[in-house]
């Protein structure tokens, strides 16, 4: 049984940051992860793309669905330990490489994946999963697991602590990746938070620019803070 079951969507930035803090934690404490699905495509399917998001956000979800079927996909052949390595290369390759694969994921999914799924040793054939609609039901049944975790008005990431019976929290949302030592000492408060059963919620809308290249925010700065709302930036203040 893990230690942490941790419901990303590749897509996200934020959810991104988070896993690379978990990461950190997880080789100090020499914590189990499994690293579960959540489709925001899934989570906002009765919403109006065109009034609640800025442009481009509905094939960006869709996307962040296309990438979650190759990692169904890959689980199904491989095994969960897969995964996280996968998610790696997805982060990696979206957030912490020069600004612009977003675009080339949008354009031509199948042919961002397959160079990943090379380099962390996976067979690029399941590139092929972008399109394979049948991993939705699954991918679906997980999402609807995380939101009956935390109730529905979240985004990602979700961090189930200790399942089946821990506590869940959407979040942490971070805008920076802390050093080792700080990274330990934010776990042992967030755990601490999650394991008081009358916690419900802390949160602002105003975030930093993720601390991701993709953003133009490098290693050491810090991004310009930004009114965000649902998890995004709101058109209002010109972002």
């Amino acid at each position: 049984m893990a230690d942490l079951d941790f419901y990303f969507d590749p897509v996200c930035p934020f959810a991104w940051m988070t896993s690379k803090w978990v990461r950190e934690v997880a080789r100090q404490r020499d914590y189990d992860v499994e690293w579960r699905f959540i489709s925001l495509r899934m989570v906002n399917v009765d919403v109006d793309y065109a009034t609640h998001f800025p442009a481009g956000y509905e094939r960006g979800h869709t996307a962040g669905l296309e990438l979650l079927r190759v990692a169904a996909a890959v689980r199904h052949d491989h095994g969960g330990g897969a995964v996280g390595a996968l998610y790696a290369g997805y982060g990696a390759e979206l957030f912490d490489s020069a600004p612009g694969r977003q675009a080339d994921l949008h354009r031509d999914p199948e042919g961002f994946v397959s160079p990943i799924l090379a380099r962390v040793g996976l067979p690029v054939g399941l590139a092929g999963a972008v399109s394979e609609t049948a991993f939705d039901t699954e991918i679906r049944g997980e999402t609807d697991r995380a939101l009956a975790l935390t109730g529905r008005d979240v985004g990602t990431p979700i961090l189930h602590f200790q399942p089946p019976s821990g506590a869940a929290l959407f979040g942490p949302v971070i805008s920076r990746l802390p050093g080792p030592d700080d990274a330990v000492e934010l776990w042992d408060h967030v755990v601490a938070l999650a394991r008081f059963g009358g916690f419900a919620e802390l949160k602002r809308s105003l975030r930093e620019t993720p601390q991701l290249r993709a953003f133009g925010v490098e290693e050491g700065q810090v991004g310009v803070e930004e009114e965000w709302q649902a998890g995004h930036r709101r058109d209002a203040v010109g972002t």
